[in-house]
């Protein structure tokens, strides 16, 4: 079982970036996928996830309208797609993978991490 995160990297305000999670050894479709970052000094906290068997999505204030999550059940994977990117959202971003109850961004109930992958945005 593992969980994949890339597409991080260095993008100027303003510009766009894509980020994906590919997960195998399990089928995502079953699973809700959350997306957290971690800035330095700051907790790490939720900022998008997806219910892949129904297809709800939720946001966090700070990104709403301005990052899109999506999924892709042939490739097994899950994209956020962040526009508009600000210095704000230079973190590491994690993508996690389990099946929440008591809250989207309730962290202890996400089962699967990736390594993160690192997002920063600078001029």
């Amino acid at each position: 079982v593992q969980v994949v995160e890339s597409g991080g990297g260095l993008v100027q305000p303003g510009g766009p970036l894509r980020l994906s999670c590919a997960a195998s050894g399990f089928t995502l479709v079953y699973y809700t996928i959350g997306w957290f970052r971690q800035a330095p000094g700051k907790e790490r906290e939720g900022v998008s996830c997806i219910n892949s068997s129904d297809g709800f999505t939720y946001y966090a204030g700070s990104v709403k309208g301005r990052f899109f999550i999506s999924n892709d059940h042939a490739g097994n994977t899950v994209y956020l797609q962040m526009n508009s990117l600000k210095p704000d959202d230079t973190a590491v971003y994690y993508c996690a993978v389990g099946r929440p109850l008591r809250g989207w961004f309730d962290q202890d109930e996400y089962e699967h991490w990736g390594q993160g992958t690192q997002v920063t945005v600078s001029s």
